[in-house]
């Protein structure tokens, strides 16, 4: 007679392991050959082990552990003292020691070699898979460098801080550190993206201009990581008419607090585990950073290598979201199949694929930019427009598309993608973070237009390469001189230019890197006449390409 045991309805089957213990660089076929194409060959071993590294379950706990449990904001002491002290489980720190160990926050500065920042920005890609927060102070200690090294007095105190790999928590002066960590502050209730209408002032304290002292008044109501030891902030300085940039660190130069007072932490819909925070400044200390009155310009170099990361961080999202979805879609049987084994499964795995791979490329192209143009005066004009064009439109679509993606792959697991034990519901909250963050698409796709019209020389070269690379590609070499040609009401066109712009930059860097049919299904299906790429979804191929041969491209089972 069969037995039965008391509460037990079912047995658990037709449920997907979790992904885990695989290597995210070894996996990742564009990736790995953009490594190479890019000389940074020599940063290989480091990206394997880092690779193998943040997929153990461990690490994957780190993840799911830093944003189930945010960080606490304790403004008084139990006896009623002013401290702004910050909470954070321990996942964080964790977290954020694996990413300065791997010099994800300094290493182009740190170590410049030749293809320093395409093997920085392989090493951001992967950590970006696994947990987006963490990744907010590092990037801004980075794209920080640039800025301070103008000052030299300044960045001599700090160098060793900003390049040292090990990470230190303490709350305590800079003087006492190990290591330091920059952010920025620039957004006030009042102006958002329109940052000239700022109203924080700055009084001289010494003789003032670049260099001197200052006492800043005012507001910010996005001060991103506020646990930071300094950030870089906009201020008004006298009658000037111009912004002013100011370093502003946590502590005075006599060991006190300075006078920065964090008025609450922002309840965020993602980026949960990272504290973002409301700010005023009661007579802050802080240096002239740049020149007065042009702090704006010296700012906006920062948040030039802060978009990058956007890209990356969103261009990350997709391939964690792909990965999985791919994963479930090979383990989980629907109908008497495998979903893998699906003709439409297939389609929709495969354009996310695509997707994926052209968000890839384009990246870890827009690294060589950044590297071949640091000396702006003397970088080729290609690299000039790839840094200066491309990059604020990257930063525009592959960020608005990650939206759309994620929604996607959490629909491939179904109901167990919408729930929070799982790690889609996390990728589909942080997605647009990137798309907000450092200016909004309409703000990118303007900068698109002022590159344009600032950097001609710049653009015509880029036009000039890419139809070199089109020919062959009718549809390519169609939409280039679409792009090419001059037309009126461009302001109110933006988007549909700076669309146009990344699309035909990742076709053709699928046409000279990618195998011929990647190449030509992306071109298909947001180039060709009538494809309608503004509108379309996604699972939308022609059936005449092999959609399983492009899945296995992106992770090989």
């Amino acid at each position: 007679m069969q037995q039965h045991s008391f509460g037990q309805t079912h047995e658990v089957t037709n449920q997907v392991p979790p992904l885990a213990d695989y290597n995210l660089f070894a996996s990742d076929a564009a990736l790995s050959a953009a490594l190479d194409r890019e000389g940074a060959a020599w940063h290989r071993d480091a990206l394997l082990r880092h690779g193998a590294a943040l997929t153990t379950p461990d690490t994957l706990a780190l993840a799911e552990l830093a944003n189930r449990h945010p960080p606490e904001l304790f403004t008084h002491s139990p006896r009623g003292e002013r401290i702004d002290a910050l909470e954070f489980h321990p996942s964080w720190d964790t977290l954020l020691s694996l990413l300065r160990r791997e010099g994800l926050h300094a290493l182009p500065f740190s170590d410049p070699r030749s293809g320093a920042m395409a093997a920085r920005c392989a090493g951001y890609f992967l950590h970006a898979q696994i947990e987006s927060g963490s990744l907010c102070p590092p990037t801004m200690t980075f794209a920080s460098i640039p800025v301070l090294q103008r000052e030299p007095a300044l960045f001599d105190t700090l160098r060793d801080k900003l390049y040292t790999r090990e990470h230190d928590p303490r709350d305590v002066p800079l003087t006492q550190k190990k290591s330091a960590m920059i952010g920025m502050g620039m957004t006030e209730k009042q102006g958002g993206s329109d940052v000239r209408s700022n109203q924080t002032r700055a009084h001289a304290t010494t003789g003032g201009g670049r260099g001197g002292e200052y006492r800043l008044v005012g507001h910010k109501w996005f001060f991103s990581a506020p646990q930071c030891d300094a950030h870089l902030v906009l201020a008004r300085t006298g009658d000037h008419e111009g912004l002013s940039c100011f370093f502003v660190p946590r502590f005075a130069p006599d060991g006190s607090k300075n006078a920065v007072q964090i008025q609450r932490l922002k309840d965020k819909l993602g980026n949960r585990s990272n504290a973002s925070s409301e700010v005023e400044f009661l007579d802050a200390f802080g240096i002239m950073i740049g020149d007065e009155g042009r702090g704006v310009p010296t700012i906006i170099e920062m948040a030039n290598y802060t978009r990058l990361d956007c890209v990356i961080g969103s261009a990350a999202l997709m391939r964690a979201a792909l990965v999985q979805a791919i994963h479930h879609a090979r383990h989980r049987s629907a109908f008497g199949r495998h979903l893998a084994d699906q003709p439409l499964m297939r389609n929709v795995l495969a354009d996310l694929a695509l997707e994926s791979e052209a968000a890839t490329l384009l990246f870890m192209r827009l690294a060589r930019a950044f590297e071949a143009s640091a000396d702006a005066a003397n970088a080729p004009p290609a690299e000039r427009a790839w840094r200066r064009i491309v990059t604020p439109a990257a930063k525009y679509w592959v960020c608005k598309r990650t939206l759309e993606f994620t929604g996607e792959a959490m629909e491939v697991w179904g109901g167990n993608g919408y729930v929070e034990s799982g790690p889609m519901a996390r990728f589909y909250r942080e997605a647009p973070v990137n798309s907000i963050w450092e200016g909004s698409g309409n703000v990118m796709c303007l900068d698109v237009l002022r590159a344009l019209e600032r950097e001609p020389e710049a653009a015509q070269a880029l036009f000039a390469a890419w139809q070199a690379d089109a020919q062959g590609h009718p549809a390519l070499s169609a939409a280039l001189g679409k792009l090419a040609a001059p037309a009126g009401h461009r302001e109110g066109a933006a988007r549909r230019i700076a669309q146009q712009i990344v699309l035909i930059a990742q076709a053709t860097l699928l046409v000279k890197h990618a195998p011929g049919e990647i190449a030509d299904a992306f071109i298909a299906t947001r180039l060709a006449e009538g494809c309608g790429e503004s509108g379309r979804v996604y699972g939308t191929l022609p059936v005449t390409f092999d959609h399983a041969a492009i899945i296995e491209r992106a992770f090989p089972a």
